[in-house]
């Protein structure tokens, strides 16, 4: 049995969750107005590599511009291991942090992983003096993530929820 306690998160309502790519301006209009619960703004898996550095700029342009009527908003950012991943988590804490619930991680595979993010995270809201706490999602998708679940999950505060993504899972054992 453990005694450590982990400061409760934000309730948040998740019945439906809706994956936007943040590539297209227009799915982005119509998500904001669309009754799911949650609304992911992909930055992975979604964009085609040439369009990774626009579609950061047109999800901090919706995040700032559209009414999103309290839904809970959600960023699924690159790869810890790609070069966008920095930009994804420092652009949009600085320049649309406020309008943000929750950073997505693809492919967490340490404890360590989630640290590092966490602590850019921190020192990112606390420079930009916000006074939201923007919450984790883990997403589970490789066998050193399924190996490591137990470590990830008490890795930080911040973590809300785990998924499983078992496309990528399969392709990695």
């Amino acid at each position: 049995m453990s005694f450590t306690i982990v400061e409760q998160g934000t309730a948040r309502l998740n019945r439906s969750e809706l994956a936007v790519p943040g590539s297209n301006p227009t799915f982005l209009e119509k998500a904001a107005s669309s009754p799911a619960d949650v609304i992911f703004l992909d930055l992975e898996d979604a964009v085609a590599p040439d369009d990774k550095v626009q579609a950061r700029k047109n999800i901090i342009q919706a995040l700032n511009d559209l009414d999103w009527g309290g839904r809970t908003i959600s960023i699924r950012i690159n790869g810890l291991d790609t070069h966008y991943m920095y930009r994804d988590v420092v652009d949009i804490i600085e320049q649309a942090g406020q309008h943000l619930d929750l950073i997505m991680i693809p492919k967490a595979g340490t404890a360590a992983d989630i640290y590092a993010l966490d602590m850019l995270v921190t020192q990112i809201e606390d420079n930009m003096k916000l006074e939201k706490r923007i919450g984790f999602e883990m997403i589970i998708e490789t066998a050193l993530g399924m190996a490591n679940v137990n470590e990830i999950a008490g890795a930080s505060k911040r973590n809300e929820s785990l998924h499983f993504g078992v496309a990528d899972y399969a392709a990695s054992t």
